[in-house]
């Protein structure tokens, strides 16, 4: 049977001279304490209460001072609102003094009761770069340094941190022995002072060359273009190529239909001749493009020579003259730029004339090859029939009278006296036929029958002459009906070619092109050109992307060099 123990009772003080620094406090009687003065009010209070029964001891164990002194600054660091980082940087810095921190915030209190503040910037510091004797980083290398005998005042080390009073009579003056800590502290802060100067050197380079290869660069052409450029004016024009849709022969009303656009070949060819050397040779003829850029008053850069060349000219023209096509309009744009904008208008004007010239000469070749050939073939359809004509009236008056109806009567008389002559000797048959026949009647019959038969055989003698031999009438009516043949062909041909005729020149009038400005070219008041801004940024941009090529290159080829 277990006996239970008797409860204590402990009477804490609580004085600053209780603990001391590095020491852990323990608790102490409540006899050995000195007893602990009330206020007046209080003991006054005290006397005036009636006794109250004293409570029964409680038997466990009871914390000491120090302890509830630790929660409650527990509880304080707690309610700071330190952020992770700081308690991590504290728990560091605890394990670099070797402090047994149970928890991040037992880590703020220990580094506090040794007077040391965690979140300072000279302790971070050091567990970057530890001193002398200083442990080994958590998760890290091996300290270098860590074989090192520690230093006083070192990392680790108990010096205090709060401040001292300097004893009298006692030496300050530095001393000249450098320790190994120090010294390397010093070669490591000329090390990262060398770093230092090294990427300010770099830097310094990179400037220069920037301003070398890019600015300086961007500086002149910017210069160039705000200060010194001519101003150029440019004038626009839209004009485009259409086509009749029908011509005037295929419908009364032909001329009436609305255009259409011609196609894109048309437009194409305009386009090309416009900027093409022909048409800038034309201008210089007419209007002098080669005076008006080598006058004195352009700007060198852009100013022709004293006697350019065809060459050098046609260069400058391809600038400044700028022509588009729109293929889902069908409109064709141009832009004529000249120093001055009266001589801008007179040149675009120029070329719109150079443009309709060359429109219409583009199907009239055309035009007028289908035109020949259908003119040709008329001619010849009525010279044909002009010559089956004139066969065909020479046959007539050669024969005199139409074969044709000459064998026609002959076979017509033929036909009839055979009739008669049948007629009659049914007759001369019927008379044979009684028993006493008339002889009178009889002779007549026999006698008509012996003159049809007579008149009969003339006609088939008459008959076989005029279809034998090569005057016969048969090959007159041959030749004669041949002629009427060819006649017939030639009027047939006739119409077609002159159904040809018409066809050729309804195509010829739908191929027709015309040209229309759509917008006539107007002198401006304001240089369009140079674009100073946007000229200035591209120059930065090409200065900049040939710099950058240039430092790439260099670095591979030192890289493939090193290597």
């Amino acid at each position: 049977m277990t006996t239970k123990p008797k409860a204590r009772k402990f009477r804490i003080k609580r004085s600053p001279s209780a603990v001391t620094e590095g020491e852990t406090p323990k608790p102490q009687a409540a006899a050995d304490a000195p007893p602990v003065s009330m206020p007046e009010p209080a003991r006054r209070t005290a006397r005036e209460k009636p006794a109250s029964p004293r409570p029964e001891a409680k038997v466990g164990e009871v914390s000491s001072a120090a302890q509830m002194d630790g929660e409650q600054t527990m509880d304080a660091i707690r309610r700071e609102g330190l952020t992770g980082r700081q308690l991590r940087m504290a728990r560091r810095v605890a394990q670099k003094h070797g402090l047994p921190a149970t928890s991040d915030f037992d880590a703020v209190r220990l580094l506090r009761e040794k007077g040391i503040d965690p979140f300072q910037r000279s302790n971070m510091l050091e567990l970057v770069v530890p001193q002398a004797g200083g442990a080994q980083h958590e998760g890290g290398p091996g300290n270098a340094l860590a074989e090192l005998p520690a230093q006083a005042g070192g990392a680790g080390s108990d010096r205090v941190q709060l401040p001292q009073t300097v004893p009298v009579g006692k030496e300050t003056l530095p001393s000249t022995e450098v320790s190994p800590m120090e010294r390397r502290m010093r070669e490591i802060s000329e090390i990262q002072l060398d770093i230092t100067r090294r990427r300010r050197k770099k830097m310094g380079l990179l400037i220069v060359r920037l301003a070398f290869f890019v600015l300086i660069p961007t500086f002149f052409a910017g210069y160039y273009f705000y200060k010194i450029a001519t101003p150029m004016y440019a004038t626009d024009s839209q004009f485009l190529i259409i086509q009749n849709e029908g011509g005037g022969g295929a419908s009364p009303f032909g001329g009436l239909l609305p255009t259409q656009f011609a196609n894109s070949a048309d437009s194409i060819a305009t386009q090309a001749y416009l900027q093409s050397k022909d048409a800038m040779l034309r201008l210089d003829g007419d209007a002098g493009f080669k005076d008006h850029f080598a006058n004195e008053d352009v700007d060198p850069i852009q100013r022709l020579t004293a006697d350019p060349t065809n060459e050098e000219a046609y260069k400058l023209y391809k600038k400044h003259i700028k022509i588009g096509y729109d293929p889902t309009e069908g409109v064709i744009r141009m832009e004529v730029i000249a120093a001055d904008p009266l001589v801008a208008t007179q040149f675009s004007e120029r070329l719109l004339t150079y443009a309709e010239d060359r429109v219409n000469n583009l199907s009239q070749a055309k035009r007028d090859s289908g035109m020949n050939d259908a003119e040709n073939g008329h001619e010849k359809a009525v010279a044909a029939r002009r010559d089956s004509q004139q066969r065909l009236i020479e046959l007539q008056v050669e024969n005199g009278v139409d074969p044709e109806a000459v064998i026609a009567a002959i076979r017509t008389q033929i036909t009839n006296y055979e009739t008669l002559m049948i007629e009659k000797q049914l007759e001369l048959a019927a008379l044979l036929d009684n028993s006493r026949p008339n002889r009178a009647k009889v002779e007549g019959a026999q006698g008509d029958v012996r003159r049809l038969e007579g008149a009969l055989k003339q006609l088939n003698d008459r008959m076989n002459n005029a279809t034998e031999g090569k005057n016969s009438l048969a090959q007159q009516a041959v030749s004669l009906q041949l002629a009427q043949a060819d006649l017939v062909n030639a009027d047939t041909n006739l119409q077609l070619a002159q159904t040809g005729l018409e066809q050729a020149r309804t195509e010829a009038s739908r191929q027709v092109r015309y040209l229309t400005v759509a917008v006539r070219p107007v002198p401006s008041e304001e240089p369009s050109y140079p674009r100073k801004f946007e000229n200035t940024i591209l120059a930065f941009l090409i200065f900049g992307g040939i710099y950058l090529m240039l430092s790439l290159t260099a670095s591979i080829l030192r890289e493939q060099v090193t290597s």
